[in-house]
């Protein structure tokens, strides 16, 4: 799953020293710049039609800045398909499982009318899910509750993103119905439950056990479990010692060291976990947190790397193509995590327009400061930039208040 903890570098608006963060990230991005080199560009015609798969947050913003770049580079029409109708804020779903905490409408919005300004010669918006690519052809295939139907493109971006792994509320499902039935469902087994164990300690994992203790650390059971020594591994040790710090005074349980190898569905509707030391707990609700899964089966196997994440060039070509193009979670470039796709979609949005120009193309540069910000509960939290620890009061201010859901409908209609 694409992290949502690491947003920040975009939505950011508070002060590091006197700098807001978002101007940090922006300096960054301008210390890295990236130089212009030769590589072949697509032959010049009247009309380019755009085809994007993927409705989430790398599509729907590539979608938006082709248009608006369209006056420079010439009439193209972009096609967007997602198989769902809404966009799901699923930065919020740490915080929107206990019920309560954010109405349906601030995590779930529909996805045409953001671009009703543009002409329908501009934009088309297809309800479908992709089934396969004809690269040769130019074509892909699109199945939807009203058949089957093949597009033509003269580019495409593959921006289909991830899935969880197993079982869990952070990622949308198959449509909006389903996605919004079953964040209720998890609102309503978080607030039956006496016993919640979350497994893996990312920020994830981390984010959902602040929340749960800040909510229910007196009146349940909540134990993180983590597969290392310490958690939000890959941090500074002292984000890690504040995280572990946060966590305990809100009564939530650390199992460190230990990994889930194995979890069974009781006739009760609990949850047996066997652990990697022999022990089986059981618990009323769980909660992985770890591993994603790239939605890539309609890709060629031979584009995908062994994790089934599309492989691209220095440009963000997938590879061996020069009019397709991956950005987000589906691409092997970076981990999958928001800003990355966000980062990516905007790049490939401006080689794009290069390519259709026939100027050169720039290569992708994945550069800037590592940074990461986590709530944990709805006071406080703990974080870096690079090697500089956030202060907890700046984590809730900027992210810990409301997860960026007010972002929502400006991220659809492209005005974020």
């Amino acid at each position: 799953m694409s992290s949502p903890n690491t947003i920040l570098a975009n939505y950011s608006t508070a002060i590091y020293s006197t700098i807001t963060l978002t101007s940090i990230f922006l300096a960054y991005r301008l210390l890295s710049s990236q130089s212009s080199k030769p590589t072949p560009v697509l032959p010049a015609s009247e009309m380019k039609t755009v085809v994007i798969l993927g409705g989430s947050f790398a599509g729907i913003t590539a979608a938006h800045k082709l248009l608006k770049q369209a006056a420079s580079t010439g009439d193209i029409k972009v096609i967007l398909v997602s198989p769902n109708t809404h966009l799901y804020w699923n930065l919020a779903t740490v915080r929107a499982i206990i019920p309560g905490q954010f109405p349906d409408e601030k995590l779930l919005q529909p996805i045409a009318p953001g671009f009703k300004q543009y002409r329908a010669d501009q934009f088309e918006f297809v309800v479908g899910t992709a089934e396969s690519l004809d690269l040769a052809g130019k074509k892909v295939t699109i199945s939807s509750k009203t058949g089957t139907n093949v597009l033509s493109y003269d580019i495409l971006v593959l921006a289909t993103g991830s899935s969880t792994k197993s079982e869990a509320p952070w990622k949308p499902r198959s449509t909006y119905e389903e996605t919004r039935d079953a964040l209720h469902d998890y609102q309503a087994k978080v607030k039956k439950a006496s016993s919640i164990v979350v497994v893996g300690a990312g920020s994830t994992g981390v984010e959902t056990s602040g929340e749960l203790g800040f909510e229910y650390g007196r009146t349940k059971k909540i134990t993180l479990i983590s597969s290392g020594d310490h958690i939000l591994e890959g941090t500074p040790a002292s984000v890690t010692k504040t995280a572990t710090k946060l966590l305990r005074s809100l009564n939530v349980t650390l199992t460190l060291s230990t990994k889930v190898v194995g979890d069974a569905k009781l006739p009760d509707g609990r949850t047996e976990l066997t652990l990697s030391n022999g022990q089986k707990i059981v618990t009323d609700l769980y909660l992985p947190s770890m591993g994603l899964t790239p939605n890539s089966s309609y890709i060629p196997g031979d584009l995908l790397n062994a994790n089934g994440f599309v492989l691209v060039d220095e440009y963000l070509h997938v590879k061996g193509s020069k009019d397709v193009w991956a950005a987000g979670d589906i691409s092997s470039v970076q981990r999958p995590q928001l800003v990355n796709a966000l980062k990516q979609s905007e790049h490939v949005v401006k080689n794009i327009g290069l390519a259709i120009k026939g100027q050169n193309l720039i290569p992708f540069k994945a550069g800037g400061a590592d940074m990461l910000a986590v709530p944990i509960g709805r006071k406080t939290g703990t974080g870096h930039m690079g090697n500089w620890k956030l202060p907890g009061f700046m984590i809730n201010m900027v992210k810990g208040k409301t997860f960026f859901t007010e972002k929502l409908p400006k991220t659809i209609d492209g005005t974020a």
